[in-house]
């Protein structure tokens, strides 16, 4: 049961790899959801091994030869610096799609010339920016 675990934290470590320098590419291809679908699949097995290994066998960490240790050890060292660098681009990239929208709805809003003023509790006049709808070839 530990190399099945061993396998599956490899090939796991490998695709988030394979999804890094995909999303690094300056070109986009279908196969980044295929990579996401396996992904979330391989984790799901992991998850399911590692719950089944437990419950039959609690302290199957323990009975692990020195060779099986080490290898248990690097493939997790090596799935959490793949998964850091998958989980930090992808955090970049949401972090660019939330800018270049925001830009849009800027420029939308600045081309509509939407703007109002709203009286605040105070007595003065407070700048609202109206929401513009932005569709993007022709679908809102």
């Amino acid at each position: 049961m530990a190399a099945d675990i061993i396998d599956l934290i490899l090939s796991l470590t490998m695709i988030m790899t394979e999804e890094t320098a995909r999303l690094q590419a300056s070109h986009r291809d279908g196969a980044l959801g295929e990579l996401v679908t396996v992904k979330l699949r391989l984790t799901g097995l992991l998850e399911q091994e590692m719950v089944t290994l437990n419950r039959r066998q609690p302290d199957w960490a323990d009975t692990l030869d020195e060779e099986q240790r080490t290898r248990l050890s690097d493939a997790l060292v090596g799935l959490g610096k793949a998964a850091a660098d998958n989980a930090a681009l992808l955090e970049r990239q949401l972090e660019l799609s939330s800018e270049m929208m925001e830009a849009f709805a800027r420029e939308a809003r600045r081309l509509a010339g939407k703007r109002a003023s709203t009286y605040r509790a105070a007595g003065d006049l407070t700048p609202m920016d109206l929401a513009t709808p932005i569709s993007i070839n022709s679908h809102y």
